[in-house]
């Protein structure tokens, strides 16, 4: 059975980030406020866990600012994908031939 609340150090394991950066987080978007208990230790819920993953993922493997992190939460939509520039070498290379191929096609037809 899953926890209700999980504490930072467990969520910073999940996520693969250090403490601080879920605090940082936690300054840099409204959205994310996890509560407290009366000592102050912060109880995060798997909403407030999922909304993190999605900040992580977009920063640490989308590339974005903090400001294009906003803007995909806002937008409340899944993000972009990414530029042929931030693909693998050996997937950019496979997209430059398929044009390449798709060209050579047309310039064959005329």
């Amino acid at each position: 059975m899953d926890k209700l609340y999980y504490t930072i150090g467990e969520v910073a394991k999940m996520l693969g980030v250090n403490a601080s950066a879920l605090r940082y987080y936690e300054e840099r978007f409204s959205e994310l406020r996890p509560s407290k208990n009366s000592r102050g230790v912060r109880r995060y819920t798997q909403a407030d866990i999922d909304l993190l993953q999605r900040i992580v993922d977009l920063t640490r493997d989308g590339n974005y600012t903090l400001e294009g992190v906003r803007e995909q939460l806002r937008a409340k939509t899944e993000p972009a994908p990414a530029p042929a520039a931030r693909q693998t070498p050996a997937a950019a290379v496979s997209a430059l031939r398929q044009v390449r191929d798709e060209l050579a096609a047309l310039r064959d037809s005329l």
